[in-house]
């Protein structure tokens, strides 16, 4: 019979996942977490413990085994989402992995053929999708409120100020553009489409990784995206969509807490600002994929769109090495 929960169970102990995604799977209306899963036996303790479930493992392998978990949130290193998505299909298991749902194109297509074989759900973690302000900032721009959209502008940096973070490290999938930059593809995307070609350029720090990056993408229609994102920077989460008549601007645009968020219309010296309701996007994000398992709603957000903001990722990370024009 079908169930009218869903059994969650967590491979490692990331703060993403203990901070946010974990806290948002225990309030969702039909979720409940069950199990965790760390490298150590003790990590995982500490964190059960920590969050209030009362299993816990001291290997991934032995989570994927328990006959309860019926669905795997990965907050794991960027490296090791193809790896541990792909045993968790093999293992009957739901996946939401965390962003970017892999490093290459093609590690995400095997992912997906992998969820595709064992009938299991994949979805990307990609919470800002399912906050109402970002439905309504696309309502707006279908509805013609800036008229024909011309350019996206859209920024996220911040500061690590530990040189340990696995940010830093290229071996775990590190740097600017997979970490926070892949916010401002997949906006761009959202808005306009799937880009022509791309241009990138920034720095790469003693850490190997590209620590700030700024890339330029072409549309159909002479459309553009101008994106740039950092990890030794100040705080910086935004976009703005330029239209033939207007713009809308979006502050504290991918993470703005459960507080009431703000939609700037501007309109030659006219300005409104639309407030849209305080909303936990990560419970937003749980419930929806709680839809789609147990109810059979469809996936709003379906890992093809990661496969294609992985394509225009290779292409700027192509063009930041080559210093040429990538057409994708």
């Amino acid at each position: 019979m079908p169930t009218t929960t869903l059994d969650w169970g967590v491979l490692g102990v990331a703060n993403i996942g203990v901070r946010a995604v974990i806290p948002a799977i225990q309030r969702a209306r039909r979720s409940r977490l069950v199990a965790i899963a760390s490298r150590t036996e003790s990590r995982a303790r500490e964190a059960a413990q920590r969050i209030g479930i009362s299993r816990a493992y001291g290997s991934y392998d032995a989570l994927l085994q328990d006959p309860q978990v019926q669905a795997i949130y990965i907050p794991l290193p960027n490296s090791l989402h193809r790896e541990w998505t792909i045993r968790s299909a093999e293992a009957g298991k739901h996946v939401l992995c965390e962003k970017p749902l892999a490093l290459t194109v093609a590690d995400c297509e095997e992912m997906i053929a992998a969820c595709r074989a064992h009938g299991v759900v994949l979805m990307e973690a990609f919470m800002y999708r399912f906050h109402p302000r970002t439905r309504r900032v696309a309502q707006l721009v279908t509805e013609g409120a800036i008229g024909d959209p011309r350019l996206v502008r859209a920024s996220f940096t911040f500061r690590i100020r530990d040189p340990a973070n696995i940010r830093l490290q290229p071996d775990l999938g590190g740097g600017a553009l997979y970490d926070v930059g892949c916010y401002t593809v997949n906006v761009s995307r959202m808005i306009l489409g799937e880009p022509r070609e791309v241009a990138a350029s920034g720095h790469i720090g003693t850490s190997g990784v590209d620590e700030t990056l700024a890339g330029l993408l072409r549309f159909e229609g002479d459309r553009l995206a101008v994106i740039d994102c950092g990890l030794m920077a100040s705080r910086r989460e935004e976009y703005e969509l330029v239209g033939a008549d207007g713009r809308l601007m979006v502050p504290v645009a991918f993470l703005p807490g459960t507080a009431d968020a703000e939609i700037h219309l501007v309109k030659g010296t006219d300005r409104t600002v639309m407030s849209i309701p305080g909303t936990d996007e990560y419970q937003a994000m749980i419930e929806h994929f709680e839809d789609v398992v147990l109810s059979g709603a469809p996936l709003e957000l379906p890992p093809a769109d990661a496969s294609a903001n992985l394509k225009v990722i290779e292409a700027l990370l192509r063009s930041f090495r080559t210093r040429r024009v990538e057409a994708l």
